[in-house]
């Protein structure tokens, strides 16, 4: 209350005081008081201001109650009541009309001073407390009923300006008036719509404003927002209830709109807006949060709203025309969208599951117009931040295309190709690429399309419509993998290609510059140039797998010959440092050569630069790239990686993490720059090159390698402080996810981690341990995403077949040889194993296994019992600790506790007895075999304990299921010699390639001595064991040579030179297991009844089925296993009755069985003969064995006749005289004096000279094939046509050797038992290079020359028709010449020639025995068999006819 008057103005509580006071005065006279205040209150009425009175009796009430001791009723109601009635009673209108009136001006006069500063929003602190006052005062008069509420609306919108909004809201808070009353009051709907949207968005700015009033808008935003809604949406329930409501939901309803539209007006000219709009939308944006409304708004209703504010948004001023789309789209990816658009996308999407939302944008898409910047980013934003839209959109489609081929209706197919297109921009990682859904969608007979003509001809009009608008990535799509069309509708197809290669002309894109494997980018255009190396790089693929060069590159040779001169042949002639080695990519650089698809000036010219280039190398180093170029971008990338941090430690924030994630991808592709159209455009076959000998990465890649690498271990580590894996969200996840979509970069990637891994991985601290082990197993997860990787001798044979899988690569990363290796092994698999097992613990068993890298637990398995002996054996009965990943993410771990520790956890073990994780014997083998002693962290006596343990308590006692031998020694044997033989090809392999100069490599050189010794003692215990069986059965073959035959068996006896090379390969390595062992070991002891035999069967069929092919000149094995063989056989004679009559038996089988042991023994008798001598002598000491014995003479006797005059004496077979002979002939003889030599010898021996000429004609081949045996081809040469003339002059026939009747029998047969059979096919070689021998008179003398002739001719022509067939893999390039002498015409030229000339001169009875091979040199050479039937016939039939023109 105020007075007037020299007073001034006193408070509410002065006057209750004086009332209290002048109460207890006269509280003696009770009766006196009424009258008091009548009094009181006429005297103040003459004086009172309403509107101040009600500013000033806020707490008259209670200050009145407090002090007044009168009973009640003395004070009854609040004074400025009695003073509104005195008023209202003077001026004769309403009480309650009076107060609303005079509240109303109250709520003008508070505004004033807010309207007149121009703040329109908020009140200040003294227009607060004079508001409140107020409020309270109407409070007081609505409980007398004295205020009317619907009077004092209406006179709130006739005051001259507006409310203030705050005002309006602490009428609303304060339930003084409801907002919904206050709005249903006014009569001028618009412009109340105006005021509150001008006051809403000015509130929004100041609420983002730094000030202390921040949280008083929010506060005033939320409830208006919520009253909005419960107005604005009411259900039918609620409406009932507010029947008197008219305009007010009219009115939430369009403010709500109005809003909804300011945001999307200020997106739409985001980049026009000042930032304080900005801010205020991004405020306004917080309504969109659902857990605002928990409780206070219904479920319904606010799903309603969400509904209304996603088509609204999607239907937003739908200007854009479906062609500005198809030109537009790839801007409105998620990454280039306005961050605006996409978080309310993303809060809307928070009140709706995947199924609604495409439903619902289906449902939009069919009955509205909508805008298709904002339909197409809403895709963009569902596939990146749904984890089920991927398979949700490709439903999406299948509807669409269905509905649109269905009905024909152009709609339809429009969306669908916008829509998937957009999903694609946003890489493989989230979508499939546009090129393979086109494919999957129309490149077969079950395609949408391929049920009728009219489909067919439906979707060649839409495609056609679309060409004008098109980006050229997508006509190429089209053009390269056209939809599939059946032949009698080809027209259509080749009527759109052509239209399509017209427009991309019109564009000025060469239709000639599309690749040959070209998978398209659904981005920008690839440059020509890089798709060319992506078209070398996979017909290089093609060609290591084939041995052919590709159709496609031989197709476009000749048929897009400017793309294949202008652009491939450049591209796979770009100079480099070439390899010692012939690689993949010289192979075919040199089949193109041959085959006259490669200019020579362009090779020579390709030759010359390599070399410039390798001295210029040597000369100047490595040059540094310039990285200056992409300073911005990678500060750009920097800081996302820096704000990706901020969301990962904070668990409320997981949400953003995926769109970050998408925003860094869009960084990482413009630090990448082109990169990234390669990276879309390469194929997704392509494997990823890393050269491990010298791991090298441009500095532009290295830099940004290390950033992701660096940010993903600071982001675990960080994360690890607050929350274990499991619950660090899907970040990790997505972001190597996201990695391994860019294409370019895993080149690097997988480079950087050799480096890492391979290179450093014993001097990396334990953070970085714990992030790359994390950063593996995520890479484990996403491994359908990465290429093979090609890494050479890193994979084991063939490597031209297959490159690594990711996790076989980072596998092979984690070497164990050495110490330091074996500890970072250890390190690095705890860490991988713990991080998975706790990052994806709450999976079931089955989904867990399936994220556990198997290598990774094998490794530990194979490394934990070998450096923790509480590790091995049964587990001991303790307590099971627990493992916590606080323990391995602190940076003083100790991984050999945290390891045992692992090992002894229930959860563990179960995991070990899975198949996939069980590491077997052979496992096992292979990696002890890596271990080198001198850096083993064993001693030798713990490395053998080791060993013992292994082998007799853990592998041999084990069932084979789990990776055991089930007892079975014998089985444990042949595994060990499996694993070993595996190993030493891998290693002869390293050493070859190449790894063969690095001082690294993927596996040891030599294998773990200690792992041979244990076999000589496995294999020893088990011949004792058998020693004293009852004996075995006869004719047993010998476990050893079981194992060598399957094995064998699995590289199969093919042509291919590269498979032939690692056939004889495998019997080098079984060859030196051989003779690791025992020499009795070759030898077999039979119980038959009471006798002991010796049986030999096994070692004769493995000569002369395996051995055979790689002896030394053709018919001699090499001197270590042929000493082994006789050595062993004079040991295990004597477990024998007559040790001298077993060594009789076995050499008398030799002759029929194995004769090339018998040849063995006459190439290397100077050096057997002092062994064997000394060894039967020491063993026996009984007279040597007769067949030794004939040996020896066999030797001595050509030893004589060659050092004297003696005559030559025939000790045994011709054939095996001969041998003796002819090595000794090699040993003493020479030259010039071998001449002397047939004179001596006469025509008394015919089977000895012709078996001499063959043994002569195998070293003619050996010059040939094996130049390493230092024979003088010329010298070789000139003693077989020696031999043959003499033969010849003495009128002896030795056609034998070459006639094909004489293959399975005769005198003869057994040299070509004794023979390779490489040499054997190469005798028609050896043959024609007799020619200079032969005369007319032998056509004349032998009716069976001229088949003789004809038969080697054609086979001659085979050698050179398979030779040149046979694929081989560029490592062998250099021994193709040794595999194939018959690498030219010239030999071919030489026969032929020959043979032409000889034909007309031979007799008719000659050609008696040709027809029989007419129609093998009908397919070879038609002429010579028109050659071979003209002259075949009668005389009287050739004087009619001339000759054919041979020549």
């Amino acid at each position: 209350m105020a007075l007037r008057g020299a007073g001034g103005r006193r408070g509410s509580g002065a006057l209750a005081e004086l009332l209290a006071g002048r109460a207890k005065r006269r509280r003696c006279a009770p009766e006196r008081g009424p009258g008091l205040r009548d009094a009181a209150v006429r005297l103040l009425s003459c004086h009172q201001n309403l509107s101040d009175l009600f500013l000033e009796v806020e707490n008259s009430n209670k200050s009145t109650e407090q002090s007044s001791t009168e009973p009640p009723g003395v004070v009854s109601e609040p004074f400025v009541v009695s003073a509104l009635q005195e008023q209202a009673s003077r001026l004769g209108v309403p009480l309650g009309i009076l107060s609303a009136k005079t509240a109303v001006a109250n709520v003008e006069q508070i505004s004033q001073a807010s309207l007149e500063s121009g703040q329109t929003v908020l009140l200040n602190g003294e227009q607060r407390k004079k508001l409140s006052s107020l409020l309270e005062t109407i409070k007081d008069l609505s409980m007398c009923s004295a205020f009317c509420r619907s009077l004092f609306c209406q006179e709130m919108w006739k005051m001259q300006s507006p409310p203030v909004l705050e005002v309006v809201w602490h009428l609303h808070r304060g339930n003084t008036v409801n907002l919904g009353e206050l709005l249903e009051s006014n009569s001028d709907t618009p412009a109340v719509v105006e005021w509150l949207c001008s006051s809403l968005c000015l509130l929004c700015e100041l609420a983002e404003d730094s000030s202390q009033e921040t949280e008083l808008c929010r506060h005033m935003l939320s409830d208006f927002v919520i009253t909005f809604l419960q107005n604005g949406f009411q259900q039918t329930a609620d409406q009932g209830k507010k029947l008197e409501l008219k305009k007010s939901p009219q009115i939430c309803f369009a403010v709500l709109q109005r809003m909804l539209t300011w945001v999307l007006d200020a997106i739409a000219k985001e980049k026009q807006e000042d930032t304080t709009k900005l801010q205020g939308v991004k405020c306004w944006l917080n309504i969109f949060n659902v857990t605002m409304y928990r409780s206070t708004v219904c479920p319904d209703a606010l799903h309603q709203f969400f509904i209304h504010t996603l088509t609204e948004v999607l239907t937003y001023n739908p200007l854009l025309k479906v062609s500005d789309a198809i030109h537009m789209q790839r801007e409105w990816s998620f990454a280039r969208t306005t961050p605006l658009l996409t978080t309310l996308y993303r809060k809307l999407f928070v009140a709706f599951s995947a199924e609604e939302l495409l439903s619902h944008l289906q449902q939009v898409l069919e009955t509205h117009e909508v805008n298709w910047q904002h339909v197409l980013s809403c895709v963009s934003t569902l596939v990146i931040c749904q984890v089920k839209a991927e398979q949700l959109v490709k439903d999406l489609l299948s509807r669409l295309l269905t509905k649109a081929f269905e009905n024909y209706d152009m709609e339809n197919i429009i969306t669908a190709f916008l829509i998937v297109r957009q999903a694609a921009l946003e890489g493989p990682a989230v979508f499939m690429p546009y090129a393979e859904w086109f494919k999957a969608s129309f490149g077969n007979s079950s395609g949408y399309h391929g049920n009728s003509k009219k489909a067919l001809v439906f979707l060649f009009e839409f495609l056609s419509e679309l060409v004008p608008f098109e980006a050229p990535q997508y006509l190429k799509v089209h053009i390269m993998h056209p939809p599939f069309v059946p032949a009698k509708y080809r027209s259509f197809l080749s009527e759109y290609i052509a239209l399509a290669k017209t427009r991309l002309a019109d564009l000025k894109v060469s239709i000639e510059d599309m690749g040959l494997y070209e998978d398209l980018s659904t981005k920008e255009i690839v440059q020509p140039q890089c798709q060319a190396l992506q078209d070398v790089e996979k017909a290089i693929q093609i060609f290591e797998n084939t041995g052919k060069i590709p159709t496609s590159v031989m197709e476009a040779s000749i048929f897009r010959r400017p793309y294949y001169i202008s652009r491939f042949i450049p591209a796979l002639l770009k100079p480099r440092v070439l390899p010692e080695i012939p690689d993949s990519c010289m192979a075919l650089i040199d089949s193109l050569k041959r085959a006259n698809k490669i200019p020579p000036n362009v090779y020579s010219r390709y030759i010359q630069d390599c070399q410039a280039m390798k001295k210029k190398l040597v000369q100047d180093g490595s040059i540094e790239m310039e990285t200056d170029h992409l300073k911005e971008p990678l500060e750009q990338l920097k800081a996302e990686l820096a704000e990706l941090r901020t969301l990962v430690t904070d668990q409320s924030k997981y949400s953003a993490v995926r769109a970050q994630i998408a925003v860094i991808s869009e960084r990482l592709s413009a630090v990448l720059g082109c990169g990234e159209d390669e990276n879309q455009a390469a194929s997704l076959n392509s494997r990823v090159q890393v050269n491990v000998p010298d791991p090298r990465i441009e500095a532009p890649y290295q830099n940004v390698v290390d950033l992701l690498l660096t940010s993903f271990c600071q982001n675990l580590i960080a994360a690890s402080y607050f929350n274990p894996p499991d619950r660090q969200g899907h970040c990790p996840s997505l972001f190597v996810k996201m990695i391994c979509g860019h294409r370019d970069l895993l080149p690097a990637l997988l480079t950087r981690l050799c480096q890492l891994i391979y290179y450093q991985g014993p001097s990396l601290n334990e953070a970085h341990v714990l992030g790359l082990a994390a950063f593996v197993v995520h890479l484990w997860e996403c491994k359908s995403f990465v290429p093979e990787v090609d890494v050479g001798s890193l994979a084991p044979q063939p490597a031209s077949a297959r490159g690594l899988s990711v996790t076989e690569f980072c596998d092979r990363l984690l070497a164990c040889r050495t110490g330091e290796s074996l500890a970072f092994c250890l390190r690095f698999c705890t860490a991988a194993v713990s991080y998975c097992l706790c990052k994806f613990s709450s999976l079931p068993h089955g989904d867990l296994c399936s994220f556990l890298p198997p290598g990774l637990l094998k490794k530990l398995q194979y490394v934990v019992p070998r450096l923790n002996l509480e590790a091995r054996g049964p587990g001991r009965e303790e307590e099971e600790v627990e493992l916590s990943w606080r323990f391995l993410s602190c940076p003083s771990v100790s991984y050999t506790k945290a390891s045992l520790c692992l090992w002894k956890q229930t959860h563990f073990q179960e995991l070990l007895k899975e198949k996939v994780f069980q590491l077997s014997f052979r496992e096992w083998l292979l990696f002890e075999l890596e271990i080198q002693p001198e850096t083993d962290v064993l001693s030798a006596s713990e490395r053998q304990d080791f060993h013992y343990w292994a082998l007799y308590e853990w592998y041999l006692p084990a069932s084979s299921a789990s990776g055991g031998c089930d007892g079975d020694l014998e089985e444990a044997c042949g595994i060990l010699i499996d694993a070993f033989l595996d190993f030493c090809q891998r290693s002869e392999l390293d050493s070859c390639g190449p790894l063969k100069k690095s001082a690294f490599s993927t596996h040891s050189s030599t294998a773990n001595p200690d792992i041979l010794s244990k076999l000589q003692e496995m294999v020893l215990e088990l011949e004792d064991r058998k020693a004293v069986s009852a004996g075995r059965l006869q004719g047993r073959e010998h476990f050893l040579f079981r194992v060598f035959q399957a094995r064998l068996a699995g590289i199969g006896n093919g042509s291919a030179v590269d498979q032939q090379l690692r056939r004889q390969q495998e019997l080098l390595l079984q060859k030196r297991i051989l003779l690791g062992l025992p020499p009795p070991i070759l030898i077999t002891t039979c119980r038959r009844g009471k006798r002991v035999t010796l049986d030999c069967e096994g070692f004769f069929h493995f000569v002369n089925s395996e051995l055979r092919n790689v002896c030394s000149r053709g018919c001699a094995l090499s001197y270590d296993i042929a000493a082994h063989f006789f050595r062993g056989l004079l040991s295990a004679s004597l477990d024998c009755e007559e040790s001298t009559q077993g060594v009789n038996d076995v050499l008398a089988a030799c002759r029929t069985k194995c004769p090339l042991l018998l040849c063995s023994a006459g190439r290397w008798w100077p050096r057997l003969e002092p062994v064997l001598c000394c060894q039967w002598t020491r063993l026996s000491g009984a007279r040597f064995p007769q067949e030794m014995q004939r040996l020896k003479e066999c030797r001595c006797s050509a030893t004589s006749f060659l050092s004297s005059e003696a005559a030559f004496s025939l000790p045994d077979a011709p054939w095996i005289s001969a041998a003796f002979l002819h090595f000794a002939i090699q040993q003493q003889v020479a030259h010039e004096g071998r001449s002397e030599v047939l004179r001596r010898l006469g025509s008394s021996a015919e089977q000895l000279l012709v078996s001499l000429l063959f043994f002569s004609l195998l070293d003619v081949i050996s010059t040939r094939l094996a130049p390493q045996e230092e024979v003088d081809a010329r010298e070789a040469l000139e003693w077989c046509l020696e031999i043959l003339r003499h033969l010849e002059e003495q009128g002896m026939s030795w056609l034998v050797l070459f006639q094909a009747v004489d293959r399975g029998h005769g005198p003869y047969h057994v040299l070509r038992r004794a023979a390779s059979d490489q040499y054997i096919r190469l005798l028609p070689l050896a043959f024609f290079s007799l020619i200079p021998s032969f005369h007319q008179e032998l056509f004349v003398r032998e009716p069976s020359f001229l088949a003789v002739v004809v038969d080697s001719y054609i086979q001659l022509l085979r050698l050179f028709v398979d030779g040149g067939n046979a694929p081989g893999s560029d490592q062998e390039a250099q021994s193709v010449h040794a595999a194939n002498p018959v690498d030219s015409l010239e030999p071919i030229t030489k026969a032929r020639r020959f043979l032409l000339h000889s034909i007309p001169r031979c007799p008719r009875k000659s050609f008696t025995n040709v027809h029989q091979f007419l129609d093998l040199c009908e397919e070879f050479d038609p002429e010579m068999t028109a050659a071979l039937l003209h002259y075949s016939k009668p005389a009287a039939d050739l004087e009619y006819h001339d000759g054919p023109d041979l020549f």
